[in-house]
């Protein structure tokens, strides 16, 4: 098969397009032909700094396709099913081996490259705002990088579950007008304005009661100091690729409260499962947006890579084989 591969890390030209042997269909897993791939900000992270747990090695946390292999010990999931797919790695590939647990049938009739940008985006921004967020009715929310993936699915879960304001930063006006139809309230171009003093202007100084913060760095410094009193940050990434170097001495005065989420530490359990399964039908039933800015070919993996670290998409960028 032909997938996008390095063999060492760095930038997106490290990225080539090679043939590699097809991957094996484990007992308890299967193996999709691959119709869309979704690149996820820790795909960027990963190539840039992570490990090579294969050499060549083929990044990649999620794509979508159709069923051609089932293993034996799998009884949920038949050979011709469309389904999306998460995994440490291999999404940027034209076949992928997953467990068959980190697998999630599409309903009827939704179209593949929708399905393929929900499970971590949508499930990540749903564990930041109500599991560990504990976001209510009526509370102000924050989202930093509201033009990333789980940016945009974190802004329609908040307005969706009635936030009072939804907040959101960006790198420029145009993407933070393109966020308006999602359900933003305000926006916050980071780079004109300081995003604490904005805050506080916006909330007439009560600041946030929810933060998602997918960036880290010194970003977070910035959340933490966004927090309104009993405030909550949900931490879920680097995005930023900065040290976190953060004083966290403001948030015991107002009892506030830092969270770092991983949506793959419990992916495998049924209470993620199963939000992912109903996050995908509520895409599917037009009740939510999945955001697809660009497509590119699976061979231009490397300029797909590219465009996403200009910081000029909204919503997810899709790799076609």
């Amino acid at each position: 098969m032909k997938a996008a591969v390095y063999h060492e890390n760095g930038g997106p030209e490290v990225l080539r397009y090679e043939d590699v042997p097809d991957p094996e269909c484990h007992p308890k897993g299967i193996v999709i032909r691959v119709e869309a791939v979704s690149i996820e900000g820790g795909d960027t992270l990963n190539r840039f700094r992570g490990p090579l747990v294969t050499r060549p090695h083929i990044v990649g946390y999620q794509a979508a396709g159709e069923v051609v292999e089932v293993g034996a010990e799998v009884t949920t999931i038949k050979v011709g099913q469309k389904v999306v797919t998460t995994g440490a790695f291999g999404s940027h590939a034209e076949l992928r081996a997953v467990p068959a647990r980190t697998a999630w049938v599409i309903p009827d009739g939704m179209d593949v490259k929708q399905a393929a940008v929900v499970p971590v985006p949508f499930g990540t921004a749903d564990d930041c705002l109500f599991e560990f967020g504990r976001m209510k009715k009526g509370e102000i929310v924050l989202v930093q990088a509201g033009a990333s993936g789980v940016g945009v699915a974190a802004i329609q879960l908040a307005a969706r579950a009635g936030a009072a304001m939804v907040i959101a930063t960006a790198s420029s006006d145009e993407r933070l007008e393109r966020l308006k139809a999602l359900g933003l309230t305000h926006g916050i171009n980071y780079k004109t304005h300081d995003v604490v003093q904005e805050v506080g202007r916006l909330t007439d100084k009560h600041m946030a009661d929810v933060i998602v913060d997918s960036v880290g760095g010194p970003t977070l410094q910035g959340s933490i100091l966004s927090l309104a009193y009993r405030g909550r940050v949900s931490m879920v990434g680097q995005a930023g690729r900065e040290p976190m170097k953060v004083d966290v001495g403001s948030m015991m005065g107002g009892n506030r409260s830092l969270s770092g989420v991983f949506l793959g530490a419990e992916i495998n359990t049924d209470r993620v499962h199963d939000n992912i399964q109903r996050l995908i039908e509520d895409v599917a039933k037009g009740e939510l947006k999945a955001v697809i800015d660009r497509e590119f070919p699976l061979s231009e993996a490397a300029e797909a890579h590219r465009y996403i670290e200009s910081r000029q998409a909204v919503g997810r960028v899709l790799l076609i084989p």
